[in-house]
């Protein structure tokens, strides 16, 4: 069976890094959820203006697509912030399961302020949380602390992805 996963949290949190290591350790694809905004909606986040769902809609499709086109696991980074977006996801692509990585404003900020070459803004990491609603109760998820260490947190989903789809209990990593 080809894996399904889906990195998501607010900007800052570590989903692509965690993403990429762990398409790495399944041999998969990894697919950066950010690469595939279209242009207006990265102008829009470069001029510190949050995206809405109308700027989100045709990008979950095209990232669900993405994800479909592939034979093998692959891996998504993605925002995935409200409940639609990943019902979104879930409906266009079978077996999705979810991995959160959670993580506080101010830490998120930090991380944020601190990039160089990014084109989000720390100026919207606060609208992001506004925006999220953390998937807690849904299916599929694991949930997992971003500012523990990225093998801690890649080792948490590797034995959870071992984890039949369908029958996995919803699970937060130790933290």
């Amino acid at each position: 069976m080809a894996h399904r996963i889906v990195v998501m949290g607010v900007s800052g949190c570590g989903k692509s890094t965690l993403a990429a290591r762990l398409a790495q350790a399944l041999d998969g694809v990894f697919i950066e959820g950010d690469d595939h905004h279209p242009a207006p909606s990265r102008e829009k986040m470069r001029q510190g203006i949050a995206l809405c769902d109308s700027d989100r809609e045709p990008w979950l499709d095209q990232l669900s697509a993405r994800m479909n086109a592939n034979e093998g696991a692959t891996v998504l980074s993605c925002s995935a912030l409200k409940r639609t977006y990943r019902e979104r996801l879930r409906a266009r692509v079978d077996s999705l399961r979810f991995v959160f990585l959670d993580i506080a404003l101010p830490e998120a900020t930090k991380r944020v302020s601190s990039r160089s070459g990014h084109s989000f803004p720390a100026s919207l990491v606060a609208d992001q949380f506004a925006t999220l609603e953390p998937p807690g109760g849904e299916a599929g998820v694991l949930c997992v602390d971003a500012v523990q260490p990225i093998e801690h947190n890649l080792d948490a989903a590797m034995q959870w992805i071992r984890v039949p789809s369908g029958d996995e209990p919803i699970l937060q990593a130790a933290k």
